[in-house]
């Protein structure tokens, strides 16, 4: 049975890659669960060990492959054997759990919970990327990422999977009762689908104008360290110039606020003794606009260690708030095992190590007309990082703002899949998101995870939009972080109920 289980797992696996956007058939993250669900199901720790590590390999082998867009292949086929390692653990609890050859849809999916948590949190910090919640902005389960938060949602995701898996394993079986417990979990797994239809994605609250820009990258070059420092500043300062003389001309409405993405200044606003020219080009658009900017930069205002950092700039005034990023992306922004990692890349000590920040993203920003909006930051990849969305929220954050880059990573699928998590991200804080990339794809997203303005990868866009702020809070600010928990001590009280009817 050796290799059905393997060919099940590798199936498996190429579901769970189709379901992210890219491919977008999201339904497919049920059928991988299930896959993997039935192909460790009576099989030895050992042999759920290798199904798990082929489902992984299938699975993130070709959705990495952004990774290597400048690092090379040796750093992408890293990543990806590292990623997979988390499915193959998955893959042998779920053989432990499932010895008796049944599946078990509720322990196997707080299994899986537990699988992406690890994900989350290791190595060198984690990379929760790729998480089953996030293969689902455009499902009906989506609801329930409000309820149950992202570990949640993937929670229901897997359990879909597995009640799949049993309905699967109990219509093969000859038992007419067994093929009655299939229609069981058939109807049950339909329940579970439909139900989070129900729940309310409000949409309501003060409108705020946002005016997102999006500069693209220059002819001949391919990422945003220009040749010519300075030259991604100028693209920002003349779209910001060109929008207010549309706003005098009436041909676009005044903006409440400006946002500019990550790295949209290359040069540092923040040490004028090192570049003079970058604050005087940068309030010259914010006088002209006569709105709070933005500015997404690098700035090595505290010493020689850099800061990834959001700055606003208000007119007359200049330099408000400043927002240093918190968690850092490893192998990104920091570079953990130095000397191994530089016999895989060349582009290795090219990446310095940024220094993180250690306050949560909250900014109040004064607007023209009196008002004071509160905004919640997660630079790049802080939007899949739990606490970093959810401690903003709880900070007060009205509007979620998500500035990135993702020029590093060429015409793959990872900028789809960077704004499908902000989506997840809208309905489950239940906040508006101005999700604005350096070469996109950007997007306007309001509660409900609706895309409104989505500009297309690679180009030069301004998105302009009225985003509702909001201040209540969703019950997955305060579910969310027990889910990994509570899975835990299901998984851990599965366990020892095992040994102990073993050892009977």
């Amino acid at each position: 049975m050796l290799p059905h289980r393997l060919l099940l797992a590798l199936c498996g696996g190429l579901a769970l890659l189709f379901a992210f956007p890219g491919y977008d058939v999201w339904p497919l993250a049920v059928i991988g669960c299930a896959a993997l669900a039935l192909a460790t199901a009576g099989a030895a720790v050992r042999t759920g060990l290798l199904a798990g590590l082929l489902l992984g390999l299938a699975w993130y082998g070709p959705m990495f492959t952004w990774a290597g867009t400048y690092a090379g292949a040796p750093a992408w086929l890293a990543m990806s054997f590292v990623s997979a390692l988390y499915p193959a653990m998955l893959g042998g609890l779920l053989a432990l759990l499932q010895r008796g050859g049944e599946v078990r849809p509720v322990v196997g999916a707080a299994a899986w919970v537990l699988m992406e948590w690890g994900r989350s949190v290791s190595p060198f910090g984690g990379f929760p990327w790729a998480r089953l919640g996030f293969s689902q902005a455009d499902s009906p389960l989506l609801g329930a990422a409000s309820i149950v938060g992202v570990p949640g949602l993937g929670f229901l995701v897997a359990l879909a999977g597995g009640l799949v898996a049993v309905a699967a394993q109990r219509a093969l079986a000859p038992a007419i009762a067994h093929r009655g417990r299939s229609l069981a979990a058939a109807v049950a797994a339909l329940v579970l689908v439909v139900a989070p239809v129900l729940v309310p994605r409000p949409t309501d609250g003060e409108p705020l104008t946002v005016a997102a820009v999006q500069g693209d990258i220059p002819d001949g070059f391919t990422r945003t360290l220009t040749a010519e420092r300075g030259t991604m500043l100028r693209r920002y300062t003349d779209m910001t110039q060109d929008l207010a003389t549309e706003v005098r001309a009436g041909a676009s409405p005044y903006p409440d606020l400006v946002v500019w993405p990550e790295g949209a200044s290359d040069l540092d606003p923040l040490r004028p003794d090192r570049s003079p020219e970058a604050t005087s080009r940068i309030m010259a658009a914010v006088d002209a606009v006569g709105s709070p900017v933005l500015v997404g930069a690098t700035s090595r205002r505290g010493g020689d260690a850099p800061q990834n950092v959001v700055v606003s700039y208000l007119p007359d005034r200049g330099v408000d708030e400043v927002y240093s990023k918190v968690y850092l992306a490893p192998f990104g922004e920091v570079m953990p095992l130095r000397p191994i990692m530089r016999r895989l890349s060349p582009w290795v000590d090219r990446i310095t190590d940024f220094v993180p920040g250690t306050e949560p993203g909250v900014m109040d920003v004064p607007l023209r007309d009196g008002r004071v909006v509160r905004l919640g930051l997660g630079i790049c990849f802080e939007v899949v990082v739990d606490p970093a969305m959810r401690d903003v929220v709880r900070g007060g954050a009205q509007l979620l703002v998500v500035p990135t880059s993702n020029a590093w990573f060429g015409e793959g699928d990872q900028s789809v899949q960077h704004l499908a998590a902000s989506r997840v991200r809208a309905v489950e804080l239940g906040r508006s998101v101005v999700h604005i990339s350096n070469v996109g794809v950007s997007g306007l997203i309001t509660p409900d995870g609706v895309v409104h303005g989505r500009s297309e990868l690679y180009t030069q866009d301004l998105l302009e939009g009225r985003l509702p702020l909001r201040t209540a809070v969703t019950p997955a600010v305060v579910v969310g972080p027990w889910v990994a928990p509570a899975a835990a001590l299901l998984v851990a009280g599965a366990l020892v109920v095992a040994v102990v009817r073993r050892g009977r």
